[in-house]
């Protein structure tokens, strides 16, 4: 509802809209108004009052105040007060009482301020995606997680410890444990940083909320080594992609072993060979094309600068048969973690290069 001052304003608004060559039911849509409803109002006068009743209407079976107060005194009893108004309501009916509806229920307990959390287990807790970050080289962000091998006894299974730098998607470290461990994935990151020469703070490393990424001997490698943790919110696989991708990368090859490993060595044989196929050989699409191998030895942008002018050549040579500009062999020289739409990412990485300097 408006008053009369607010229409008086709202109509020489409109006029003027008008009076410039606007139609009138354009600009009323853009003041959130009907055509209709200016009409009305330019039809009776600037005195018209608004014709909508200020009465409030309760419908006439509306809870009482007694009966309001019985259905909260129910709901928090000792017999009911842990359980959601879908469950009272049934046990209600068993004891041969009917209070009110389950919707009822719920919406009075929502009034209240009651509905959130009536169990007696911890909340659920709001979770913020991870801070947004970059890297435009090699040895600055890595990811890392741990899959399923199968083995010939059911129900046990081999696990695939699997570091990759997500710069140049290539594996930069891997293992195969007969059980997942937090010490285990220690000595393989120690190992990882040995042979990358990986210094305090040049690399942050992220994976999901898994045991063994938060355990504490990893935690404390992490401190040791000076690598920067990232954390995936829990059950929120899109925070972790490059590391879910890379795994369904290798267990969807037609290489991929039919049958079962029946021994640790025979797993580590076949990932072996699995990850010098692709690190040597997968041309990997986010990276147009190339092995991750030669992007992480930044050998990348001579193939590219090859290609793009293989594909000039050839547009010279038969300009009719290219009807565009030749396929895109620019090189990828920034890759992205969980970014943020609105994000400026320089910052982020300025601040990771102060961190290098620092340490």
């Amino acid at each position: 509802m408006s008053s009369p001052e607010e229409r008086s304003i709202l109509r020489e608004l409109i006029g003027e809209a008008t009076t410039a060559g606007a139609r009138q039911a354009r600009a009323c849509a853009v003041l959130g108004l009907s055509a209709r409803t200016v009409q009305r109002w330019q039809g009776g006068g600037p005195e018209a009052v608004d014709g909508r009743t200020l009465r409030h209407h309760d419908p006439v079976h509306k809870l009482s105040t007694e009966e309001r107060a019985e259905l909260l005194a129910v709901a928090n009893c000792v017999e009911f007060g842990h359980l959601p108004p879908s469950q009272i309501v049934p046990r209600l009916a068993d004891q041969g009482r009917y209070i009110a509806s389950e919707s009822t229920f719920y919406r009075v307990l929502r009034e209240e301020k009651q509905l959130a959390h009536r169990r007696s287990e911890r909340p659920a807790r709001a979770r913020s995606k991870p801070r947004a970050v970059c890297a435009d080289g090699p040895s600055q962000l890595f990811s890392w997680d741990i899959t399923y091998l199968p083995t010939t006894v059911r129900g046990q299974y081999f696990y695939l410890y699997l570091f990759m730098d997500v710069f140049s998607r290539m594996v930069v470290g891997w293992q195969v444990y007969a059980e997942e461990s937090s010490a285990q994935a220690s000595e393989l990151l120690k190992d990882l940083c040995a042979r990358e020469a990986i210094k305090p703070g040049q690399v942050i490393l992220h994976s999901d909320n898994g045991g063994p990424m938060k355990g504490a001997t990893m935690l404390a490698t992490l401190q040791a080594l000076g690598v920067m943790p990232s954390l995936s919110r829990p059950g929120v696989s899109n925070d972790n992609p490059f590391s879910e991708s890379l795994f369904k990368t290798l267990k969807y090859r037609p290489a991929y072993p039919l049958q079962a490993f029946d021994t640790l060595f025979a797993a580590r044989a076949w990932v072996t060979g699995l990850v010098r196929w692709y690190n040597r050989e997968h041309r990997h699409s986010a990276i147009r094309f190339v092995t991750p191998a030669q992007r992480h030895a930044n050998l990348d942008q001579q193939i590219l600068d090859r290609r793009a002018t293989l594909y000039e050549a050839a547009r010279q040579r038969n300009p009719l048969r290219w009807k565009g500009p030749t396929r895109n062999w620019k090189r990828v020289h920034t890759v992205h973690l969980n970014p943020d739409q609105t994000d400026n990412f320089e910052p982020i990485k300025r601040d990771h290069r102060q961190e290098q300097k620092a340490a």
